[in-house]
C-alpha cells in the first residue's frame, strides 16, 4: 500500500502572517534551570541527571511526526509522556515501551514544548558520537521539530528555532549544532534533506555543522 500523504500544513504561513526570515514574538530566555519563556511545560518522566562536571555544548536536530508524515496530532507528546497506546495506530506497535524524551519540541505552527529542563538528561539521541565524544545526551540539548525528512519544514518553526537557538548560546557554551543523523549516521535521518540549514545559520547567526 502506498504511504499516506502528510496532512495540510498548518504551520505554513498565511496571508497576512510574518514573511520567512521576520521575528515574530519576543526573544526568548532560558532561566537557570534551563526552562524557556514562552514555551508550554510538558513534563516528561524519561531524563535524569547530566554527568557531573558535564558541559553543554551541542544543540542536536530531530524530525519527527507521529503518526509518521501526519501533523498536528498528540502522538509525539504521548510518546515522550509514557501515554502513547500502541494500538492506537500501526505504526505504534514498535514503540511499546520506549521511554524517550527531548528537551524540546517546535510544532508546525510555532508552538514551542518543553518536556525536560535543559540541565538534565533528556533521552533523545540514544547511541551516537561527535567529534570523538559518545554519549551525546550526556552534553547535548535535543530539539524536535514536527516534521518528516522530505516535507519542507515551516516558516515558523524556523523562526521559533532561531530565536531557541539564539537563547541557548546566550545561556550555555554551545560550540556545534547537528542532525541527529550527524551523530548517528547509521540509524537516523533526520531531520532529513527537507531541513534548510543555511536558513538555520542565515537566521540565528551561528556556525552549525561542518
Amino acid at each position: 500500500m502506498a504511504p499516506r500523504a502528510p496532512r495540510p500544513d498548518r504551520g505554513a504561513r498565511r496571508p497576512g502572517g510574518p514573511p520567512p526570515g521576520r521575528r515574530a514574538g519576543p526573544a526568548i530566555r532560558i532561566d537557570a534551570d534551563g526552562i524557556a519563556s514562552g514555551a508550554r511545560f510538558v513534563p516528561s518522566p524519561n531524563f535524569d541527571e547530566r554527568p557531573a562536571g558535564s558541559e553543554i555544548s551541542l544543540l542536536v536536530v530531530h524530525g519527527i511526526s507521529l503518526p509518521p508524515g501526519d501533523f498536528g496530532g498528540d502522538g509525539v507528546l504521548e510518546l515522550f509522556t509514557n501515554t502513547l497506546d500502541p494500538a492506537a495506530h500501526p505504526a505504534y506497535e514498535a514503540l511499546g515501551g520506549l521511554r524517550v524524551s527531548a528537551h524540546f519540541f517546535l510544532r508546525r505552527n510555532g508552538e514551542l514544548i518543553q518536556f525536560v529542563p535543559c540541565a538534565r538528561r533528556a533521552w533523545h539521541a540514544g547511541a551516537s558520537a561527535w567529534r570523538g565524544r559518545t554519549r551525546c545526551n550526556d552534553f547535548s540539548i535535543g530539539i524536535e521539530l514536527e516534521g518528516a525528512d522530505t516535507v519542507p519544514y515551516a516558516d515558523l518553526q524556523y523562526d521559533r528555532l532561531a530565536r531557541l537557538v539564539r537563547a541557548l548560546r546566550r545561556r550555555y557554551p554551545i560550540a556545534d549544532a547537528v542532525g541527529h543523523s550527524d551523530i548517528a549516521p547509521d540509524r537516523k535521518t533526520d531531520p532529513g534533506p527537507a531541513f534548510d540549514w543555511p536558513r538555520l545559520r542565515r537566521l540565528a547567526a551561528g556556525r552549525f555543522r561542518p
